[in-house]
């Protein structure tokens, strides 16, 4: 009679391959970014590199400049707003798409389209929409009495964050739209006949039946695109480059202005480890609460 676990350890080897892979492009990638943010490293004089301690980090949270308040907060905002948007579209999309209808596959392949595209496109698509003088935006509320006169969303501090936003929530949709329709044609047909029998409505069948069954599917697509947001300036720097006033700056945008900007690679690192940190505590915290659910469904 054959060994299982030796024969599991006889092909061991082959997880080699991957484990250099996430090894070089992950694992050292990240021990670099954490020694450099403890360095003074910057390009514009790469003879005078030592270690300076937190020096980096005291620099980038007491900055008189720019407020890293504001930032945290843009960032929380950026990250909380959109997900829930996000989810919430994506998951209503989902349930319609499930249901058959004629065109339905011209109409899905239409939605999913978009999220094939650029970000940083998509920014200057939207920054184009969103223009003061000849955006489409200002047009169709100025043609609907909305507005008297034109508003300038992205030069203006109080709409700037809200128009990224917007942007950002239609960006994201079709990722939700995706991952929650695959889960929706996974539900057995027989729980819905039985919820059914037992005097489910349509409501009761979604609140008992199929978030329940997919909600493992939903806290991790949730997961995953918090980390994606948080890390995601493309779309910013495609519409406001982090401005007015630093009305829209976000960590991510405010670590690359530090890099490619005031070529600082030291302060630069020390905003990225304040991310991966911010996203390690968060991700502990919500596997934690979201494995205790699931153990009580």
């Amino acid at each position: 009679m054959t060994n299982p676990i030796g024969k599991h350890e006889k092909y061991s080897w082959m997880l080699l391959p991957t484990l250099l892979i996430v090894l070089i492009l992950i694992i050292i990638p990240v021990l670099k970014i954490f020694s450099i943010a403890f360095m003074n490293y910057s390009m514009l004089n790469l003879n005078d590199l030592y270690f300076n301690g937190f020096e980096n980090f005291k620099t980038v949270i007491f900055n008189p400049t720019i407020s890293f308040i504001q930032i945290v907060l843009n960032s929380l905002l950026w990250v909380l707003l959109s997900v829930i948007f996000q989810f919430s579209l994506g998951f209503l999309l989902a349930l319609l798409l499930k249901e058959a209808f004629w065109g339905r596959g011209l109409y899905t392949s239409l939605v999913f389209y978009t999220w094939a595209l650029s970000g940083f496109a998509i920014g200057i698509i939207w920054a184009w929409l969103f223009n003061g003088q000849f955006g489409m935006i200002n047009d169709l509320l100025l043609k609907s009495g909305i507005i008297s006169k034109p508003v300038n969303f992205l030069s203006n501090p109080h709409y700037a964050m809200i128009a990224v936003i917007i942007a950002n929530i239609w960006y994201g949709v079709p990722y939700f739209s995706v991952m929650l329709l695959a889960a929706l044609q996974s539900v057995p047909k027989e729980l819905y006949e039985s919820a059914q029998i037992d005097g489910a409505g349509k409501l009761g069948q979604l609140l008992y039946v199929t978030i329940p069954y997919i909600s493992s599917t939903i806290s991790s697509t949730i997961l995953l695109r918090c980390i994606w947001i948080m890390n995601y300036p493309d779309l910013i720097f495609g519409m406001t480059g982090g401005g007015p006033a630093n009305s829209t700056n976000i960590l991510a945008t405010e670590m690359i202005n530090k890099i490619i900007k005031e070529y600082n690679f030291g302060q630069g690192a020390a905003i990225g480890v304040m991310i991966i940190s911010i996203l390690f505590v968060f991700s502990f915290f919500y596997i934690k609460h979201t494995s205790k659910e699931e153990l009580t469904l």
